[in-house]
């Protein structure tokens, strides 16, 4: 396996076995066969020089940067981000060196270079109101550019949930007007990476796979892909078995939260929440919200700022107790069945042998 990224990752002291460990990882979480894990690296080491690397163009709009610092705080050595080294970021406002008119004409250079093939990102949402005017970049409005720019692009990637659904933007009364992308745009295929912000593995296996397969990883009904966001938080959460036993935290200080109850009661949204934050968690696998003590507030989901508050339960969990009778009364009723149907197949086969034996007897 040769390619710039091979040395780039030897310079940094990060062998051909970690790179490849990393891409086998990659391929886990996104529920591929394991022979992608490899189809990844050698996809991603074989990236040629930068003007023959696929082409992202990553746009800005109406956000706060966070899913910018999602991606560029990733644990050091950045494995994570290294992934960018197997492609050409050439347009993206907040890490770029170059500013003002440089900054427009890399924008439309790449495009022009590209067009058809580049990937687009865009993290933000697009505010419609006052015809655009409440967020511009180099006098044109979120939404001209992002038409402009979509027109061209090979796929979309909605980053972070302003982008995915309008986020905390679009929160009642939505002032400025904000929408999503797929609002926008809808003759390119586009996938939503929701969170506020979205994990830096996420994004950089989203990116993997259109490397290496040329196309987006299946996705469910939101539009996200089903390797990350196919199990509720709850599912997965570690603090799931003190739902079932009845545990929750009364309060964020009290016994219970100190013993790691579940914090359902005092809002934890992770039942409805699909997310992968339980399994990949954040800082380079340290930890996540519901570890850290607090609850899930369902930031990968549609609308989740206005969904009846961030410290209010869904509803009141069901009692264990009567669980446990309402099943055993289910199972003792089952059981009856299963011994009246035993007992009425033990009558028919004794009947058949009473009335073989009979007939045998006449004879």
């Amino acid at each position: 396996m040769q390619g710039p990224l091979i040395e780039t990752l030897a310079r940094q002291g990060i062998t051909r076995r970690t790179f490849m460990k990393y891409c086998a990882t990659l391929a886990s979480m996104m529920a591929l066969p394991p022979a992608a894990g490899r189809a990844m690296a050698e996809a991603m080491a074989a990236a040629p020089a930068a003007s023959r690397r696929p082409s992202v163009i990553w746009l800005p709009f109406q956000e706060c940067t966070g899913c910018t610092e999602s991606i560029t705080r990733s644990h050091s050595p950045t494995l994570e981000g290294l992934i960018f080294d197997s492609i050409s970021l050439d347009y993206q406002e907040t890490l770029m060196a170059a500013a003002g008119h440089q900054a427009e004409e890399a924008l439309h250079a790449a495009m022009k270079a590209n067009e058809g093939k580049y990937l687009l990102i865009v993290d933000g949402s697009i505010p419609l109101g006052l015809d655009g005017a409440y967020s511009c970049i180099a006098g044109k409005s979120n939404l001209e550019t992002l038409k402009e720019v979509a027109k061209g692009a090979a796929a979309i990637v909605a980053m972070g949930s302003c982008a995915a659904y309008g986020g905390l933007p679009r929160a009642n009364p939505n002032p400025t007007g904000a929408v999503s992308v797929s609002d926008i745009i809808k003759d390119k295929p586009i996938i939503n990476i929701p969170g506020c912000p979205p994990i830096p593995t996420v994004i950089t296996g989203v990116l993997a796979h259109f490397l290496t397969f040329g196309s987006l990883p299946e996705l469910d009904q939101h539009g996200r892909p089903k390797a990350f966001y196919g199990e509720t938080i709850h599912d997965r959460c570690y603090r799931r078995p003190f739902y079932d036993q009845g545990k929750f935290a009364k309060t964020f200080d009290d016994e219970g939260a100190r013993n790691g109850w579940c914090l359902f009661e005092l809002g934890c949204k992770g039942p409805v929440t699909y997310n992968a934050c339980a399994t990949v968690k954040w800082n380079g696998g340290t930890s996540w919200p519901v570890e850290s003590g607090h609850g899930c507030l369902g930031c990968s989901e549609p609308d989740f700022w206005d969904a009846g508050g961030f410290y209010k339960a869904l509803s009141m969990p069901a009692d264990p107790l009567k669980l446990a009778a309402k099943a055993a009364v289910v199972g003792a009723a089952a059981g009856v069945a299963v011994s009246f149907v035993n007992r009425g197949k033990k009558s028919a086969a004794k009947t058949a042998h009473e009335t073989t034996t009979l007939a045998d007897l006449e004879k």
